[in-house]
């Protein structure tokens, strides 16, 4: 497995989480109505679940709610295992962890079952990155740094938003441009969300809800 890296941590094991059907929904206008749509009230409409000694994801307290219980190590889970490409990201999201190093947010342009995507995320205490995992190499970390506007939200339930296109990655909380990145080496891919620990076990516990993805204008 690949390890991945989180801000200054390795985290050492990944449950990759394949999606067991696809949840995406007929858009007439791609601009205006949703590709995919999800309050997780149904546990059958797609996402990968699973637990083990390392961490959790599953439908639970009206979400999708993943725990990580051993220390430096991240999980994610998909939708479906569709291509999308040039599109916005908008999640929910009620963080419980007791850690507040513990990183959460979106990934886009997932290459297929690999571990090659972007992935961008945040921390209770500020912290926010966009990060590429590339298959069999370190991540890279395209941006990284620390904002008033993400501590002061990070206290209730988030509105987490990323736009995925064009060779640019922006991070959204609350509706907030928080930075923005440009990187080309993924245009198109899989979406998906996550969760990663830091050094305290079982500190990351967060609950996803209403995820919609759209296309860019």
């Amino acid at each position: 497995m690949k390890s991945i890296g989180v801000r200054a941590y390795l985290f050492f094991g990944v449950l990759a989480l394949s999606a067991l059907a696809c949840s995406s929904l007929s858009a007439g206008n791609l601009l205006d109505s949703p590709l995919v749509k999800d309050d997780f009230s149904d546990s059958t409409s797609g996402w990968g679940t699973g637990t083990d000694d390392a961490s959790s994801v599953e439908y639970a307290d009206g979400g999708l709610k993943m725990i990580v219980y051993q220390p430096r190590y991240v999980t994610w889970s998909t939708p479906d295992t569709e291509t999308y490409e040039n599109v916005h990201v908008e999640i929910t999201v009620n963080n419980q962890s007791s850690d507040p190093q513990a990183f959460f947010g979106i990934v886009c342009n997932e290459q297929g079952s690999t571990t090659s995507f972007y992935y961008m995320g945040i921390s209770s205490e500020g912290y926010y990155a966009f990060i590429k995992s590339a298959e069999g190499q370190q991540d890279e970390y395209l941006k990284e740094g620390n904002s008033d506007a993400v501590a002061a939200a990070a206290s209730s339930p988030i509105q987490l938003g990323l736009d995925c296109g064009n060779g640019t990655l922006t991070l959204y909380v609350n509706g907030q441009q928080i930075d923005t990145v440009s990187d080309a080496s993924y245009t198109s891919g899989g979406v998906g969300i996550f969760v990663g620990s830091d050094d305290e076990e079982t500190g990351a516990t967060v609950t996803f809800d209403n995820f919609a993805l759209t296309k860019l204008k």
